[in-house]
């Protein structure tokens, strides 16, 4: 760097440092000012001109270019600020800053080039109302581990944007629990909702940072049922919250139970310079550390007293609270840990009803919650959810936040017992994180591609996913190409380090996982087989680079080439052929290439300690490597275990998460045809299901969370009926328990919305196949081709008969259709009524479309009608309800046909489009328990077929006001009880 632009760099950095904090100023005269400080030189550097000459040149990697992004981004995220109206990530939020920093229009160009508005998606918040306390006017105390964590975050290279984000979220859970310092206890209870392996614990380490600084003194975070997730999660707070000093409290550095971490030795822990009671500040105590969960203190009990400096007033008075030093324990969810902890806060002099507590509550659907049936004579909780009942009854300043992946976990849809761990205070759902690999990235959700015209460029099952069938119990096939895969994409690894720049161990870990069973009999006989299949796969011969040349011609090289994002990829097969050799010998070079990890020390091979060593290996696990437990460097994934339900079936998605340097390297070999009892199971399809489900929930949650009128649209009490909506079997534990709130009505307008809750008795079946009939023999004759061209370019084309339908006539036609659960149609019928009758109509009449297969398979005639359509395949995956049902490509027509999207570029589609019109789009199921009844000459009976629909309504049918939802509650008297007695409910 030469000199002078070493001096722009300081007078920048000094302008933007004076401003960081506060609102933008003037930019040439806080150059001007900060230059009389700067060596001779720094005046020529203070003007806008200078500074758009080198914003002219420069690229985003430079370092004042950095410095002004990070500055940047702080100002578009803060929340409400005093000196903007605009929403926070807008265009018209920088267009403020750059007023007030006086920036000519020029310059502005060049910077927003350099260091766009990141638009990211805010959390998504259902809350009650609450006292607004966090703020930085009322902050009580001096804000000390949230500004070090905030710091040690960005020198990990995590970018401003999602720096400022993690500070956003943060903030929407600490300013939800109650004041510490308020002489009025209230216990809130919450519930974070994240994404499996996306960041959770950054936020939850953020909240407590800043809950810590707040006022509160006692951290309780119960960190899995597993010594191995409790001593992760331990470790990453002591790494990134507690720090260096707090650990060692004047101890030598050898003597930590960090000294065999290599993290310790290179300085990665925090550090503050100092004690931090000999700072200003406070220290955090450790109850627990990494090796050791909590312990009963016996003598030391007083390592659980709180220090008060005025005894006369209470431990949470601001006079005593910041000045005390706060606690901090993760706790294993067991019985006989928490008994221990139970037993000795019960022992101490500090008054418990004094003590500002956090409970954090890490994978809250796993064993927290009560699945006991409190109903029944002599009914106890289960272990783990009494001592968490027990906590939150003897700390009333307790607060509660659970932290999941799972939107439909227990906790979210079993709220029976309102007096438990339900979030009858806020539920926050994180946006998905930047970078991170997702469900959405292993399917092709809502692609408008046809399926013969999926390549690994345009499709994510192509590119990523791989199909195990076995043919047989010696058939090893699938689970030798996985390993071969293992293989090549380690040593691609080391030709990225060494060829592409990233240099040496930039991948400190290499791992595939194979989740067959969580059974340890299982994993003894499958380490057997891969013990056997490893040393005979000849790597270093010639039958086995034969068979790596083909995967990597066939498979690897064509997925990178359009997949790599910039990483480097060799050319060919003899280009990466030197760095096979040293990958084997990464992964087996110790003569033990795979780990079991199971804890079964007769079985267990090793630890999975990524702390402490580099791990290039394959691992064989179950329960232990199947939630919260982060499998790091995780590239090739071979599943075939089955579960009973969605939510733990997501939890064991290990291959989701952040995947720097090798997205395009990661494969997941997935059980297509799995036999469970006397059912098939095809893996990929049920997790498509689940993320089908979760997707749309999420969405909804969204669109729900929007205020009107300065008001919610919804609470957390209203919540689980709009599961239900989801789930057909959700429903209160107890049976005279009933949801106290009502779903009564949702508004979709300009929304695709499709029904799923079909009836299974064929007399139902057959009495809508006769309704919808005339609508069937009343269609065009002829199909016609319709399309719409997407922002993407993408074409969503597909042929299909056509008819009209009176608004009124629709109407009567669904109001006589019958469903096997009528609750989850009713909020659509209401809307549909409102919009369809009275003075206040806003439908005038519906379009029908009946996409048609081009190449005429599939054809059908329901017995007693002449008009043969075609049919298509699904199969009900909740229950009774069917999971999606349409094809995405033809969504796009009919939402512009009911004037929710801009013009389609096709003529046919224009035709149709009308004002206060809306669109149906038809879609006879034949399932598959019913295919073999369809008669030779391709008649079926009415009661074999279920006839879907979905709609759109009319884009301009808001029905009155911009409610999406709409509820009644049954007993009005008690608005935040999510559940109450059925007597209760009959009073009212």
């Amino acid at each position: 760097m030469t000199h002078p632009d070493s001096l722009r760099l300081a007078l920048h950095g000094a302008a933007l440092a004076d401003m960081n904090g506060s609102k933008p100023k003037r930019l040439l005269r806080a150059l001007e000012y900060q230059s009389e400080d700067l060596p001779d030189g720094a005046a020529a550097h203070a003007a806008e001109d200078d500074f758009r000459r080198f914003l002219g040149s420069a690229s985003p990697t430079d370092q004042l270019v950095e410095m002004w992004r990070k500055q940047l981004t702080r100002w578009d995220f803060v929340e409400a600020p005093l000196w903007s109206n605009a929403g926070a990530r807008s265009d018209e939020r920088r267009h403020d800053v750059y007023e007030l920093l006086a920036l000519d229009p020029a310059t502005r160009e060049l910077l927003t080039g350099l260091a766009p508005v990141f638009k990211s998606d805010p959390p998504v918040v259902i809350s009650t109302d609450f006292t607004p306390w966090y703020t930085p006017q009322s902050q009580h105390g001096r804000p000390w581990y949230w500004p070090a964590y905030r710091r040690l975050l960005t020198d990990k290279g995590w970018p401003e944007h999602a720096v400022a984000g993690l500070d956003m979220a943060s903030d929407r859970v600490v300013e939800r629990l109650a004041d510490p310092s308020s002489s009025t206890a209230y216990q809130s209870k919450g519930l974070v909702v994240g994404y499996v392996q996306s960041g959770k614990t950054a936020n939850f380490t953020g909240v407590i940072a800043k809950a810590v600084d707040a006022g509160y003194r006692l951290v309780i975070v119960l960190g899995g049922t597993l010594n191995l997730l409790r001593g992760q999660t331990q470790r990453r707070l002591d790494m990134e919250l507690v720090g260096r000093e707090n650990i060692l409290r004047g101890a030598h550095a050898d003597e930590s139970d960090y000294a065999d971490d290599p993290a310790w030795g290179k300085g990665k822990f925090l550090e503050f310079g100092g004690l931090p009671s000999t700072l200003g500040a406070f220290d955090v105590v450790r109850m627990t550390t990494r090796d050791d969960d909590y312990k009963s203190l016996l003598q030391g009990i007083v390592a659980l007293e709180f220090e008060k400096q005025e005894p006369a007033l209470p431990l949470y008075d601001p006079q005593n609270l910041h000045r005390s030093s706060a606690r901090l324990m993760v706790v294993k969810k067991n019985k006989t840990v928490l008994t221990k902890l139970v037993k000795d806060l019960n022992r101490i002099k500090t008054p418990l009803t004094e003590i500002p507590v956090l409970i954090i509550d890490d994978e809250s659907d796993e064993a927290s919650v009560n699945t006991s049936d409190l109903a029944k004579p002599d009914a106890e909780r289960t272990a783990i959810n009494q001592k968490i009942s027990d906590l939150l009854k003897m700390l009333p300043r307790a607060q509660y936040v659970g932290y999941t992946a799972t939107p439909f976990a227990n906790v979210f849809v079993d709220p029976s017992d309102t007096e438990d761990i339900f979030p009858k205070d806020f539920i926050i759902s994180l946006p998905r994180p930047d970078g991170y690999m997702g469900a959405p990235d292993f399917h092709d959700l809502d692609s408008i591609i046809p399926v013969n015209e999926r390549t690994v460029a345009n499709s994510n099952e192509k590119a990523h996913v791989r199909d195990i069938y076995i043919d047989g119990d010696d058939d090893d096939s699938c689970l030798q190409r996985a390993m071969d895969m293992f293989v090549l994409t380690a040593a691609i690894k080391l030709y990225r380090e060494e060829k592409g720049g990233l240099g040496e161990r930039y991948f400190q870990h290499h791992t595939m996982l194979i989740h067959e069973s969580m059974r340890t009999e299982v994993h003894r006989e499958l380490l057997g087989r891969v013990t056997r299949l490893w040393w005979n796969s000849g790597y270093m011969g010639p039958s086995g680079h034969k068979r790596l040349r083909e995967l990597f011609e066939t498979d690897v090289l064509p997925v990178s080439m359009v997949r790599a994002d910039g990483y480097a990829v060799p050319a060919s097969y003899d280009e990466l052929m030197p760095f096979l050799g040293p990958a084997f010998f990464r992964i087996s070079g110790d003569e033990n290439p795979i780990l079991v990890v199971n804890g079964d020390k007769d079985v267990e091979t090793g630890e999975a300690d990524f702390d402490k060593r580099s791990i290039w290996k394959i691992l064989i696990g179950g329960q232990k490597l199947s939630r919260g437990f982060t499998v790091e460097g995780l590239t090739v994934t071979y599943f075939r275990r089955r579960a009973g339900n969605a939510s733990t079936l997501m939890q064991m998605g290990r291959w989701f998460g952040f995947r720097e340097g090798y997205r395009d390297l990661v494969r997941l070999y997935l059980g297509r045809s799995e036999t469970t009892g006397a059912k098939e199971i095809d893996l990929y399809e049920a997790f498509e299901a689940i993320c089908l489900d979760e997707e749309s929930f999420r969405s909804e949650l969204k669109q729900y969370s929007v205020m009107v009128d300065g008001r919610p649209q919804i609470l957390p009490s209203q919540v689980p009926p709009l599961v239900s909506q989801h789930l057909a079997w959700l429903k209160p534990t107890s049976p005279n328990k009933m949801f106290n709130a009502r779903l009564v009505e949702i508004s979709s307008p300009g929304e695709w919305h499709e029904p799923t809750a079909y009836p299974t008795k064929e007399a139902d079946l057959r009495h809508n196949t006769a309704l919808w009939i005339p609508i069937l023999e009343s269609l065009s004759t002829e199909c016609t081709s319709y399309a719409y061209r997407s922002g993407k370019g993408a074409k969503a084309s597909f042929e299909a008969l056509t008819g009209r339908l009176a608004a009124d006539a629709l109407l009567d036609l669904v109001e006589k259709l019958r469903w096997q659960a009528p609750s989850q149609f009713a909020p659509n019928l209401a809307y549909l009524r409102r919009i369809s009758t009275g003075a206040s109509a806003q439908v005038d009449d519906w379009v029908v479309l009946l996409p048609q297969g081009a190449d005429g398979a599939n054809r059908v005639a329901v017995k007693g009608s002449g008009r043969e359509f075609t049919w298509i395949a699904r199969d009900r995956r909740r229950g009774p309800l069917f999971g999606a049902i349409s094809d995405p490509k033809h969504r796009f027509v009919p939402r512009r046909i009911a004037g929710a999207l801009p013009d389609s570029g096709n003529v046919e589609t224009e035709k149709l489009v009308g004002d206060r019109r809306g669109a149906i789009v038809l879609y006879p199921i034949v399932e598959s328990s019913q295919r073999a009844t369809v008669r030779t000459d391709r008649t079926i009976d009415p009661g074999k077929l279920v006839l879907a629909f979905t709609f759109v309504a009319p884009a301009s049918a808001h029905g009155g006001d911009s409610r999406v939802v709409r509820f009644t509650t049954i007993d009005s008297s008690r608005e935040d009880s999510p559940i109450i007695d059925v007597s209760e409910g009959n009073k009212n």
